[in-house]
């Protein structure tokens, strides 16, 4: 099993489509789109489960910077997330922003 992980996707692609369009491929067992926590709205990429291995990588050569609904996909393997550091923007020296205590 492989899961694959799409970017560049118009913001008007939803599961069903994304699933249909590796369908043509070979059995897909999921198809998500990411969409943001607080409007619903996609965030422009996804991730694609296919059972059989070869039609998944034969999905990702075929797929990869083709153009889906006006926009040219990116089509990858998806990787696992990395762990992060706690805190997020507030360790980053360089992002301006953050909590400063003042006495």
């Amino acid at each position: 099993m492989k899961n694959i992980f799409v970017s560049n996707l118009s913001f008007r692609i939803s599961d069903d489509d994304l699933k249909q369009a590796f369908a043509d491929y070979g059995e897909v067992n999921s198809a998500k789109v990411i969409k943001d926590n607080f409007s619903g709205r996609s965030r422009g990429f996804g991730f694609v489960e296919m059972k059989n291995d070869e039609e998944a990588d034969k999905a990702i050569e075929e797929l990869n910077n083709a153009e889906y609904d006006g926009k040219v996909m990116t089509v990858s393997v998806a990787r696992p997330k990395t762990d992060r550091k706690p805190g997020g923007f507030r360790d980053n020296p360089r992002s301006g922003g953050g909590f400063k205590k003042r006495f």
